[in-house]
């Protein structure tokens, strides 16, 4: 009898303890401001809690048949407890704690790596496979490797300076028809300019650069007054024709020496 008697008392006990830990669990309610908590160790429980919540949510967001307002409404809840959990861990910094943000654990992704960075919205589990979220994951393709200096060098040939350009023949036709076209343009301009000027005629004389200068061209000197004394040269000056001979001459005297021919004395 007295067995069952502590055996209630025990259970009513424990009924009762737990009662009152219900009610001071909703007296101690998280406060809703880091700032306003001033003890180091209540800093460190609530940040505990804070990440309790979110290892349970990260969990449940791993499944996709949630719905898509539901995967994004837990992934919400998520990024608000993390920014959260940054304002304990600067509160639990500045009343002289350690600095979570640097010396905590790191945050990695499904494939084990780091994610980069902790500002920012981030997206988790399910929530990466959703519209318009996938885009976001995806990897812009890498830049082709660039080419070294000897690898350009061996692609540099004739046709690099244009010097095949005309075996393609391409080029040679284009070419004759427009020197085809100038000419027409220049004979039409060279009429038009005669027709309107039929008095003026172009006549092109070619100089003779074998001309030798004679006593008529002196004559036609232009004399001031009789008192000008006029120039004469008394010393034949050489044309054109015999500086070419001259020069003939002394070109088969210099092949002549180098090859030891001699040169005949009848010619």
């Amino acid at each position: 009898m007295a067995r069952n008697a502590e055996k209630a008392m025990t259970t009513l006990a424990r009924w009762r303890a737990a009662q009152l830990g219900e009610i001071d669990k909703h007296k101690k309610r998280r406060p809703y401001l880091a700032s306003e908590c001033k003890s180091l160790h209540a800093c460190e429980k609530w940040r505990m809690q804070i990440i309790r919540e979110i290892a349970k949510k990260v969990a449940q967001i791993q499944n996709a048949g949630l719905g898509e307002f539901r995967i994004r409404d837990l992934n919400d809840e998520i990024n608000k407890l993390l920014r959260e959990k940054r304002h304990w861990e600067d509160q639990i910094k500045e009343l002289g704690g350690p600095d979570y943000q640097r010396v905590g654990p790191r945050m990695l992704d499904h494939e084990g790596k780091e994610v980069p960075g902790n500002r920012g919205y981030k997206y988790f589990g399910a929530a990466k496979e959703l519209p318009g979220v996938r885009e976001l994951f995806e990897q812009e393709p890498p830049p082709p490797p660039r080419k070294s200096r000897a690898e350009l060098m061996k692609d540099i040939d004739a046709d690099y300076y244009g010097y095949m350009d005309d075996d393609d023949g391409i080029l040679i036709p284009l070419e004759v028809k427009a020197e085809k076209e100038a000419l027409q343009k220049s004979v039409a301009e060279w009429v038009k300019k005669k027709e309107q000027n039929p008095e003026c005629t172009e006549v092109q004389v070619e100089e003779n650069i074998y001309a030798v200068e004679g006593s008529d061209e002196e004559d036609d000197l232009p004399v001031i007054d009789g008192s000008q004394q006029r120039f004469v040269a008394h010393v034949p000056v050489p044309s054109q024709h015999d500086i070419e001979q001259a020069l003939l001459r002394r070109r088969k005297q210099e092949l002549m020496e180098k090859y030891g021919v001699q040169e005949d004395p009848v010619s």
